[in-house]
């Protein structure tokens, strides 16, 4: 299937699941998220020697389903394929955890995928390194940007270039430090 197709399905999917959503701390529609984290997914594949954007783009526009919305891992199966599924259920936190193992578990199972599940999981870190919520303290800030720093240094091998970006996100960062 064309890239192009493939996402036409998959954004339709998820902008039917999160419909109701907004970004945390705005009023913007979630869908928002979901696009610029697939936006960094293409951009990456052009930098990226034999990279599988057939199975990187609808991982990114599906990334959040499960955790955030009533979507199954099977109904990601059956419309999409396994490979798909299982990588969206890797970027899905296991909310029965302990909330300070959550992302390291997490990054556990991704990386037992293939490096575009790695890749996803960084474009979705560099898509939310943008302003924080309003109502977050110096610590969540400080705390939000440590665990940026845990997944750049575990899944930076699995694509050179988002590290690159995201490395550059994390010290961006740093200055909302101060704004409180």
């Amino acid at each position: 299937m064309e890239v192009q197709s493939l996402y036409q399905i998959a954004i339709k999917f998820a902008a039917k699941k999160h419909h109701n959503q907004t970004i945390p701390g705005s009023e913007l529609p979630y869908l928002l998220h979901i696009s610029n984290v697939a936006m960094e997914i293409i951009i990456a594949a052009q930098h990226t020697p034999d990279f599988n954007v057939e199975l990187a783009l609808p991982i990114a526009l599906l990334h959040d389903t499960i955790e955030d919305t009533d979507t199954s891992f099977m109904e990601i199966e059956a419309a999409f394929g396994l490979d798909v599924a299982k990588g969206v259920l890797a970027l899905t936190k296991n909310d029965k955890l302990p909330k300070q193992t959550k992302i390291l578990e997490s990054i556990s199972r991704i990386k037992q995928l293939q490096t575009e599940v790695w890749a996803v999981k960084m474009a979705d870190r560099i898509t939310n390194l943008q302003p924080p919520p309003k109502d977050w303290d110096r610590a969540k800030r400080i705390k939000y940007k440590t665990e940026a720093q845990i997944i750049l240094n575990q899944l930076k091998d699995g694509n050179i270039y988002l590290a690159k970006r995201l490395e550059k996100k994390i010290i961006d960062y740093s200055h909302y430090f101060d704004e409180i």
